[in-house]
């Protein structure tokens, strides 16, 4: 077992962890921002919005795309700024949420289908877990088209892209599991399947490493777990507090990123910056997409 340290500390709450350009970039969702660290613990603003983003991933030609959560949107940065990408609101409900980005510029995105928050409070986890509307998965082209890669999803969080391009693995949170697509030509999902069962950890962010495993952010524990295909699981590190999102980057791939927060309820980390980026090495490189 592993134990992570600290990079910087001060978010509100990070989510959509991307590797780019030696640099670490994410979203922080009350900042309405997006910004980016270094190795060396520099960040910088790159992004202000003027509501909270989420969804990172380029086009083929470097051009940022950014999930808008409340607003059901997928924008694109021009030269003169963010303009409308695609609108996800026939589609989606309450407020999308992660994405990847393919080699040719199809976003996959979901959502939250519901109040999550608002549902947690009222019932509790393990009644949401057990009993909860069921959400899609909106494919956008490179052009902006939209519509349903997939639906009956269980709060589709995290995305990864194998490295041959052909396989879409999800975070179903609420669902306990990894499920696995087929990615056709077209871009259209197919042959739907358990990856992996996580068992009592609830998976939200994911990467995915050389090795053909993917870490999870567990939400509800202060832990980042590596699971192989089938659910067993390879290792553990150990962080400060929930952790909500991974990805693996760093100058040889091998640096495991961890974002981490008090709680993932609105109430209680829009009002204190207690959100924290952790590192741990790692023997394997990421792999793959994002």
């Amino acid at each position: 077992m592993t134990h992570s340290t600290t990079l910087i500390d001060g978010l509100y709450f990070g989510e959509s962890p991307r590797w780019q350009n030696d640099r670490l970039w994410y979203s922080d969702f009350y900042d309405q921002a997006v910004k980016s660290v270094d190795l060396q613990g520099d960040s910088r603003l790159e992004l202000q919005l003027d509501e909270q983003p989420s969804g990172l991933g380029w086009l083929p030609d470097g051009r940022l795309l950014v999930v808008c959560m409340e607003s059901l949107a997928l924008m694109r940065l021009e030269k003169d700024g963010l303009v409308l990408h695609a609108d996800l609101s026939k589609y989606s409900t309450h407020l999308c949420n992660d994405m990847v980005v393919d080699k040719q510029g199809n976003a996959y995105v979901g959502n939250f289908g519901f109040n999550l928050d608002e549902e947690m409070q009222a019932r509790g986890v393990e009644s949401v877990i057990a009993d909860h509307p069921k959400a899609n998965i909106v494919k956008v082209t490179p052009q902006g088209d939209v519509s349903i890669a997939t639906g009956g999803m269980s709060f589709p969080n995290g995305s990864v892209i194998s490295a041959d391009g052909k396989t879409l693995i999800v975070a179903e949170t609420l669902g306990l599991c990894l499920t696995a697509f087929d990615i056709l030509e077209n871009g259209c999902l197919d042959n739907r399947r358990e990856w992996a069962a996580t068992g009592a950890r609830v998976p939200d962010g994911i990467c995915l490493n050389a090795d053909g495993n993917i870490w999870i952010a567990n939400a509800v524990s202060n832990e980042c777990v590596l699971f192989a295909p089938g659910g067993e699981v390879l290792e553990i590190v150990n962080t400060s507090q929930n952790c909500y999102a991974c990805m693996l980057g760093g100058d040889d791939g091998k640096t495991l990123f961890m974002l981490t927060a008090q709680s993932s309820q609105a109430k209680i980390v829009s009002v204190t910056r207690a959100g924290k980026i952790e590192v741990a090495n790692v023997a394997s490189p990421g792999a793959g997409r994002p």
